[in-house]
């Protein structure tokens, strides 16, 4: 049997595992099961690090590996907490981006939210891309895994199921591509959408909040150095970026259930 925790930040919801197993692919896929498993947007196993206080890898539910996890790493910082495996409120994650610092605020005594040091978002020129034979703008952000980001007047009427799969799998993305589509409310609020790569619509993605505020920035839309709230399915992130382009996001991090399944 393997022990497992579920977690979600604004709804985008996760397996955690203290420890790593074998094949953590082929779980990520029969656990993260909807109808079948315990049901998630992915698995993340925790373990210890050599260059930072923990290491984190992100597994979506197709089995594919995710660079980084804004929601994500939220819920390991009150992982790690809650359970006592640390009691320090500084943290620093390793994760295949590159070392994450979190800030962990503790309300009688459990983490209920934290602010992370998202790194830089690094905004590309706006491209256009054909799709199904029409163009599509986007604008390209990279926040240590890649996003496409498009700005929509309504996003009621954006096209999340139909263009958010065929722009995830893009040539001009050979690794596939996380899709936010973003309406501006206003010089400090957007209001997004999310295709997660490999794994569909979700609740909430926190790069992809990043990212959003970052193409905001760059468009002129919204303010550099001061938050910025991100509404998202699930909730609403506050998102900051800053004049060197380095992002902070503070966000909720909360326990669902712990649970146990069949390894198989």
């Amino acid at each position: 049997m393997i022990q497992f925790t579920k977690m979600q930040g604004l709804g985008n919801d996760y397996l955690y595992v203290y420890g790593e197993p074998e094949h953590p692919a082929e779980l990520s896929r029969k656990l993260s099961d909807r109808h079948f498993g315990a049901g998630s947007d992915g698995m993340i196993w925790i373990s210890p690090s050599a260059v930072a206080d923990f290491r984190m890898r992100i597994f979506n539910a197709d089995g594919s590996e995710a660079r980084m996890c804004g929601n994500g790493i939220r819920c390991v910082g009150k992982y790690v907490y809650d359970k006592g495996y640390t009691r320090k409120t500084r943290l620093e994650i390793e994760t295949l981006s590159g070392i994450r610092t979190l800030e962990l605020h503790v309300a009688d005594g459990q983490v209920d939210a934290v602010t992370v040091d998202m790194g830089t978002a690094a905004a590309e020129p706006e491209r256009q891309l054909l799709v199904d034979g029409e163009p599509v703008t986007v604008l390209p952000v990279s926040v240590g895994n890649p996003h496409a980001v498009l700005f929509v007047a309504d996003i009621g009427e954006a096209p999340l199921t139909t263009l958010g799969p065929k722009l995830e799998r893009h040539e001009f993305f050979p690794d596939g591509v996380n899709v936010e589509f973003v309406q501006v409310l206003g010089p400090r609020q957007l209001r997004m959408r999310v295709w997660e790569r490999g794994s569909g619509v979700t609740m909430a993605c926190g790069t992809g909040a990043c990212a959003a505020a970052a193409a905001a920035v760059s468009r002129g839309f919204c303010p550099t150095g001061e938050p910025v709230a991100v509404v998202l399915d699930g909730g609403t992130l506050e998102i900051r970026v800053n004049p060197d382009r380095t992002v902070t996001m503070t966000g909720p991090a909360v326990t669902v259930y712990e649970g146990q399944a069949a390894l198989p």
